[in-house]
């Protein structure tokens, strides 16, 4: 497992980022990193065309992942925010934490949302850097997936959310370089409050990894957000 682990790191580096000198470019913005690419194992090439088939129909759909941050998406962010300028400089540097890491060695992974079932699921294949334990997969790594699963489920269903609480139970240690498939559910919705679960299982689906219960918040428009001042973010919270 290890020595397909550095074959990997080999094949594909370590890149973090653009090189020095190279300017971003409108293609570079606008790269899906949810399609499958040479990192990617057998198991996770088999469980993306078996969820792109049951997408033919229309009740899932692929959700489209970018390293960096649509402009449309930072315009609706911006409405919480009463310093606009401010805003501005710090996202011009920003990527997506998931999307941070050079292909193959971080998170690869692709998610599917059902809009009939408020179900959203994620193939995720754990890289060699993100290692905890010898040989597996960084708790930090999986929880890292596991909110980003929930929060695209508590988003799709209720618009801009941040996390307010999330627990996880991890069953078993996750193999570095393996293949799991987050299965991420809507259960409830009171008031602003959005309550999401999920478990992480095997691609065979026999073996459990991990289970989560989480709350988001949908932000008031109402309520801005004082990036400035100490744990001022979440008085929109409340």
């Amino acid at each position: 497992m290890l020595r397909r682990c550095a074959r990997l790191l080999r094949t594909t580096g370590a890149l973090c980022g653009p090189k020095r000198g190279r300017s971003f470019s409108s293609e570079v913005l606008h790269v899906d990193h949810s399609l499958p690419n040479p990192s990617w194992n057998e198991d996770m090439r088999l469980l993306f065309d078996q969820f792109m088939k049951k997408s033919e129909d229309g009740s899932w759909k692929r959700l489209p992942s970018y390293k960096y941050n649509p402009t449309e998406r930072i315009e609706d962010v911006k409405i919480f925010f009463p310093d606009a300028k401010l805003l501005k400089e710090q996202m011009s540097q920003a990527q997506l934490f998931p999307r941070s890491l050079g292909e193959g060695v971080g998170f690869e992974y692709a998610m599917f949302h059902n809009h009939v079932e408020d179900r959203t699921v994620c193939i995720f294949q754990g890289g060699p850097h993100l290692q905890g334990a010898p040989g597996f997969l960084h708790g930090g790594a999986i929880a890292t997936m596991i909110d980003s699963t929930l929060g695209m489920c508590a988003i799709l269903t209720g618009g801009i959310a941040m996390t307010a609480n999330l627990n996880i139970n991890f069953r078993r240690p996750i193999p570095l370089c393996s293949v799991v498939v987050i299965n991420c559910q809507l259960d409830r919705v009171e008031g602003r409050k959005l309550f999401v679960s999920c478990n992480v299982r095997s691609m065979d689906e026999k073996t459990l990894y991990s289970e989560a219960t989480s709350t988001f918040v949908k932000l008031d428009p109402k309520k801005k957000i004082d990036i400035r001042a100490s744990g001022a973010f979440y008085t929109n919270l409340q």
